[in-house]
């Protein structure tokens, strides 16, 4: 064993370690680091929601089960890698999907299966909310379900004690607390700046309008309570410990950071917790995520506000539709390679067909693409058809079909954010993450032209959100005395090898025309809608 693979297992032995753990929509992971907040080890676990009874859940079985997996995966890779077993660890903190509704009565009975994010039967309570409160309630939001429970005269709404994120469950059968993280309460209800705790005279309205349809129930009594990054959370109790490992190797006692949800960690994973920094995430769908210096001063539907895992207020853009028909185009092109003989290895198409977007006119040459496998709320479509339009004029190349499709990622989400820039919102960095980004200088560059600021990339988000939680644990175990932002900026990332693309005039220039047609060609996409079932 090398010295530095002796010294990591001495780190583990002597618990001066700290694991996350993620439950994410398709994988639960776990990712154990050390002191220089470099991973030691990790372990995953695959599932998938299921519809039941018209709504999106996982049930309480596959949450332990999957815990439970995850963990015992990352053991035996500790096990493997540095041939110690793990008993200690220095601190714990879990993550996962943000909003949803799990709602509980006084004896700690789950009422209803887990309401994940993605159900949108929430529709009336929403919009009753933001047009009552003033503030944008998303139909995911812990407290659109919760009214909307209300609204609809659900029998478990007269059992009601508690309601929390996925996260917040996980946490309080591990801990015995109900506290959930800021970042994770900015998606259950609005956040006050200045206080990092629920809005209280929001609050207030808030409960009036439950006990309007429901006398007797007092809605700001259900809510966990709220820390910030860095507070007391609780510690693994002997329950926890069995409940997480069943074997009984790990030891109970451990201190536990406040749980977050997915974006938090995301931008922690991403060094985005700083006023004018913030991180664009790419996959099936696109979210940016934008730290903001004040509140803003008009309420857009285009934009939710929730919080760092500091309390600092975030405007999040979120997009149903991301890179997912660029990689339906990289199949098609893979499989004409392979059909003429050639090389189909579908990295190398990728690079091929990234590469020959950077030769592309600027402006696209006239054509225009719709990435829409899926409704996007932010143009006001409710279903998607995928399309490439283009008028005779036009000229329809590989590399101006390559570029359209790569700024077609970009375009609903560059509306979101010029709304931003509206309000006068500044940025000095973004950090963009996701396979797209994976082919140097390509995606990254025209990004940075579609939202008009600097994009960085590199390999600091590798294990994403399950290292985020797990830097969150550390800086509970480590971090006293130092805030957020300066700990990630001097501890964490200091020396991190990245790699700053500016946006260049003449693809800004070309992508301001592009997204006119773009916006122009909305009624299409709209028409496609209506005409093709």
């Amino acid at each position: 064993m090398t010295q530095q693979g002796s010294g990591m297992a001495a780190a583990i032995v002597e618990g001066r370690t700290s694991l996350g753990v993620e439950l994410g929509s398709t994988n639960i992971k776990a990712c154990l680091i050390g002191p220089d907040h470099q991973v030691l080890a990790t372990g995953s676990h695959g599932w998938e929601n299921q519809f039941v009874d018209r709504l999106w859940t996982y049930s309480e079985e596959a949450i332990w089960s999957g815990l439970q997996a995850a963990v015992a995966n990352l053991m035996a890779d500790v096990q493997r890698r540095h041939g110690v077993a793990l008993t200690r660890i220095g601190a714990l903190g879990f993550s996962a999907m943000m909003h949803g509704y799990l709602a509980f009565d006084a004896s700690g009975k789950l009422l209803v299966p887990f309401r994940t994010w993605r159900n949108t039967n929430t529709e009336r309570a929403a919009a009753e909310l933001t047009k009552t409160l003033g503030f944008n309630f998303p139909l995911r939001w812990s407290a659109s379900h919760l009214y909307q429970a209300v609204l609809d005269g659900e029998p478990h709404v007269a059992n009601l004690d508690f309601i929390t994120t996925l996260s917040g469950f996980v946490h309080w059968r591990l801990t015995g607390r109900k506290v959930i993280g800021v970042g994770d309460a900015s998606g259950m209800f609005p956040i006050d700046a200045a206080s990092h705790d629920y809005d209280a005279p929001m609050l207030a309205r808030f409960g009036a309008m439950v006990a309007a349809h429901r006398p007797g129930l007092n809605a700001a009594a259900l809510f966990p309570k709220v820390l910030v990054a860095g507070e007391d959370a609780g510690t693994l109790t002997a329950e926890g410990a069995a409940l997480l490992d069943p074997t009984g190797t790990l030891k109970p006692g451990v201190p536990v950071c406040p749980p977050e949800g997915d974006a938090g960690t995301g931008m922690v994973a991403t060094n985005a917790v700083a006023p004018r920094t913030g991180n664009i995430s790419a996959g099936t769908s696109i979210f940016a995520m934008v730290v903001l210096e004040k509140p803003l001063t008009t309420v857009h539907e285009e934009l939710d506000i929730v919080t760092t895992p500091a309390g600092d207020l975030v405007a999040m853009v979120h997009c149903n539709n991301g890179a997912s028909e660029l990689g339906t185009w990289a199949g098609v092109f893979t499989e004409f390679a392979s059909a003429i003989g050639a090389k189909a290895d579908a990295n190398a198409v990728f690079g091929a067909l990234f590469g020959a977007a950077l030769k592309g006119e600027a402006d696209g040459g006239g054509l225009i693409a719709y990435n829409y496998l899926a409704g996007e709320p932010i143009t006001g479509l409710g279903e998607g058809r995928p399309l490439v339009v283009r008028t005779p004029g036009s000229r329809l190349t590989l590399a101006n079909f390559m570029r359209t499709q790569l700024y077609a990622a970009f375009g609903t989400l560059s509306l979101g954010m010029n709304v931003l820039h509206g309000e006068g919102v500044k940025l000095d960095s973004m950090f963009a993450h996701g396979g797209m980004f994976k082919t140097a200088g390509v995606a990254q560059r025209l990004l940075a032209a579609a939202i008009g600021a600097p994009v960085t990339v590199g390999d600091t988000a590798s294990e994403g959100g399950a290292w985020g939680i797990a830097v969150l644990a550390e800086y509970l175990r480590a971090g006293a005395g130092s805030g957020l932002g300066d700990y990630l900026a001097k501890r964490v990332f200091v020396g991190a090898e990245l790699d700053v693309a500016k946006p260049d005039p003449a693809d800004v220039a070309g992508y301001a025309k592009w997204l006119k047609l773009y916006e122009a060609g909305l009624a299409i996409e709209q028409a496609a809608v209506a005409a093709i079932r």
